[in-house]
């Protein structure tokens, strides 16, 4: 059962929305699982554990304020790599949360989907995920978009792959590629571009996620490991935002004549 938010959290929440543009898409390479376990001289499995918490809690806060599409970065092409306990370990963590969370889906209005070459998961993920798929398709209010063995150079092969087959049998011109019919062929197709790219743990760098549709968004870097990340420092991160000038290749003068041009950064720092 979903728990009722304080006053406190409504007035945060309100705030939020009237001090500026909540973003339309929200994308999170969520990172630091193992260090905060490490820190704590847990097992890895326990951060883990823990950041499925904060997973809760963000799609939860992101439904409440307005968000429409929540994009996770869950688990990459790369992370196959680690060791195959920790791997067996990790599907078995999402095969859980699949099943005991759909119904909080479903009381928070959220829709299921996926992105990422989601036939390399065990088959019992992948039955899960399309039963949970199926049963929150109605959903309105936000979809949560779950990267599951993506990565954007494999996404963008295989476009690429999809394209040139095309292009073999007659059916597409070069003249007919375009950024449109690149974007069409891509996993995230039926879903806008991130406004806004949250990265946690503090490091530098986009690990291969949405290579092609973050070539506009605003980053924010917070030092913050992911088992600690809260609705709060999500606000914070929103604040920030709602403080950036877009202007995606224009001048300040042509996005508002009236405002004198601030030139933030795209990418900011918060404190951990």
């Amino acid at each position: 059962m979903k728990k009722k938010n304080s006053a406190s959290d409504e007035k945060s929440q309100e705030a939020l929305k009237q001090s500026g543009e909540i973003p339309t898409h929200i994308a999170i390479i969520m990172d630091g699982n193992g260090r905060w376990a490490k820190k704590r001289g847990l097992p890895r499995v326990a951060g883990h554990k823990r950041g499925v918490d904060t997973v809760k809690e963000i799609v939860e806060a992101c439904a409440e304020i307005g968000v429409k599409y929540l994009t996770l970065y869950t688990f990459s092409t790369e992370n196959w790599k680690r060791p195959k306990d920790e791997v067996s370990m990790l599907m078995r963590l999402l095969l859980n949360s699949l099943r005991e969370r759909v119904n909080e889906l479903n009381e928070n209005d959220v829709r299921l989907t996926t992105i990422g070459d989601t036939e390399s998961l065990p088959l019992e993920v992948q039955k899960q995920l399309s039963e949970d798929i199926e049963r929150t398709k109605n959903n309105k209010k936000m979809v949560l978009n779950l990267a599951l063995s993506y990565s954007g150079r494999w996404e963008l092969l295989e476009a690429i792959k999809k394209i040139s087959d095309l292009s073999a049998k007659g059916k597409l011109s070069a003249e007919d590629i375009d950024e449109k019919l690149v974007s069409s062929f891509l996993t995230t197709k039926e879903i806008p571009d991130p406004d806004l790219v949250i990265r946690t743990s503090g490091e530098f760098r986009v690990s291969n996620f949405l290579l092609w549709q973050i070539a506009y968004s605003e980053f924010i870097i917070t030092e913050t490991l992911w088992p600690d990340f809260s609705k709060y420092d999500l606000y914070d991160a929103i604040k920030i935002f709602q403080t950036r000038e877009r202007r995606f290749g224009k001048v300040s003068e042509q996005i508002n004549k009236n405002k004198k041009e601030k030139g933030p950064e795209n990418v900011h720092i918060l404190p951990g």
